[in-house]
């Protein structure tokens, strides 16, 4: 368990004062994965440092399992952060070292067995599917390859938590697909509580239990990630969301529409659940004396959820469409006016 109580780090630049954590306050509960997704700048690498100590702060609690890292010993520190294993962007791979020994690393220093060493780095290299690849140089491999050889480096010590650094940002979509696959492994049959910080909304939406929005170095909005993606509340929280679901009709689409002189409304409707498969659209047409017009849509599972958006055009006299959407509102749907047409 990870928990942040008004976590606060302040810096002093040229006379100024920069917060780059102000007051954060989050709890990451054991065996879950939480994603903290914000902008460069937004603060989320200074908080994910402050759990391995990598970053001290300048008021407020970290506490990992229970202690409260600001209040224990340098040698105290030291036991817990053996705890923590962490996944670095850029993998950080010694290259003069074969992959065998960057994962012994740890273990080396922890003064580890030479039999414990050998036992431990080839099981963790078959783990991670790289058991063919234990006397090649980092240089011989592929990023996502590396990677694999930084996640089992990072799993050495049997941590309880892990700490996940921009972790997939230098990899291909396929081999992020591949990577976001073994961590949700680990997660499952080690019950290793991760904690990953990213600014790829596809990340959090693949991997992740819950989701913590970082701004100005605040939590502007937490949740599970089906609630903040079906529903956020915060327009930057909106703005990710969009990135990945696509749910905003194209521009070229809607100003083809707002050329028309019909008398129509466009909207979007969003599905959750049993309602996704509801033939709700056919049954407003054939119910009201209007014309319907999919304009654009998507479906998507959120956390075994179906979930998706329709962008429709109501073609129809103001009390038609109003009597129709009366009717969609009490559907389990959501609809929300788009644009009006243009007149």
């Amino acid at each position: 368990m990870i928990e942040f109580k008004s976590a606060t780090k302040v810096y002093h630049s040229g006379g100024k004062e920069v917060r780059a954590l102000d007051g954060i306050d989050l709890r990451v509960e054991q065996g879950e994965i939480c994603g903290v997704i914000g902008f460069s700048g937004a603060g989320k690498s200074t908080l994910i440092r402050t759990v391995n100590r990598l970053e001290r702060l300048s008021s407020g609690k970290v506490i990992v399992d229970g202690q409260d890292l600001m209040a224990l010993s340098p040698k105290d520190v030291r036991e817990v952060k053996r705890k923590i294993g962490m996944v670095f962007q850029h993998f950080n791979l010694l290259n003069s070292k074969t992959v065998f020994a960057n994962v012994a690393m740890p273990l080396i220093l922890a003064k580890q067995s030479k039999a414990e060493i050998q036992k431990r780095v080839t099981e963790l290299l078959s783990f991670v599917g790289l058991e063919d690849k234990a006397n090649q140089y980092p240089d011989q491999l592929s990023g996502g390859q590396k990677q694999r050889v930084g996640i089992a480096r990072a799993l050495a010590t049997q941590p309880s938590i892990l700490l996940c650094d921009e972790a997939t940002s230098a990899l291909d979509p396929q081999t992020t697909g591949s990577i976001l696959k073994l961590l949700k492994k680990i997660n499952r049959e080690y019950n290793i509580t991760i904690l990953m910080i990213t600014h790829e909304m596809s990340v959090i939406r693949e991997v992740c239990d819950r989701v913590a929005v970082i701004e100005g170095g605040k939590i502007i909005e937490s949740g599970s990630v089906f609630d903040v993606f079906s529903s956020p509340q915060t327009e930057t929280a909106a703005n990710f969301v969009s990135s990945v679901l696509n749910d905003s009709i194209p521009e070229s689409v809607l100003e083809l529409v707002q050329k028309e002189n019909a008398p129509g409304r466009i909207y979007k409707i969003r599905f959750v659940g049993a309602s996704s498969g509801q033939p709700l659209l056919s049954q407003v047409a054939k119910r009201f004396d209007l014309d319907v017009n999919v304009l654009f849509g998507n479906i998507t599972e959120l956390q075994g959820t179906p979930f998706g958006h329709l962008i429709v055009e109501l073609i129809g006299s103001e009390s038609e469409i109003n009597r129709a959407l009366l009717v969609m509102n009490g559907e389990n749907v959501t609809v929300k006016e788009v644009a009006p047409h243009a007149s």
